[in-house]
């Protein structure tokens, strides 16, 4: 098991960036592949970005791609999303997730982090 914190939510205007972070627990960080989903009220938890162990490899869903990064470190048990030209409809709250399998299983891993608010105005 592992235990995921993230942070870096908060309100941004159209158009502008925010960093989530998500720090990990234990020395088996590496073993893990990464995730990020997020889930916006009233609707079901839905897939944004995945990483591979290494950080070679990396996949987006299609209403983030070109604008969003997935990126990790190692060496800081630390797993990063950029997120660049968010518009309102990425408001949500956003969740890291770790899956001993990889790539990623589609609806994510045994570990979740708690989840950190994005809010993104008009």
């Amino acid at each position: 098991q592992v235990q995921l914190v993230e942070s870096g939510g908060g309100l941004v205007q159209a158009g502008g960036s925010l960093r989530l972070s998500c720090a990990a627990s234990g020395r088996t960080f590496s073993s893990y592949a990464m995730g990020w989903f997020r889930q916006a009220p009233g609707k079901e938890r839905e897939f944004v970005a995945r990483i591979s162990r290494s950080g070679a490899s990396t996949y987006y869903a299609d209403s983030v791609k070109g604008r969003f990064t997935i990126s990790r470190d190692n060496a800081k048990n630390t797993v990063y999303l950029q997120m660049n030209s968010l518009n309102p409809e990425d408001t949500a709250v956003y969740y890291c997730n770790a899956d001993i399998r990889s790539p990623l299983s589609p609806g994510g891993g045994d570990n979740w982090g708690q989840g950190t608010q994005v809010t993104v105005s008009s």
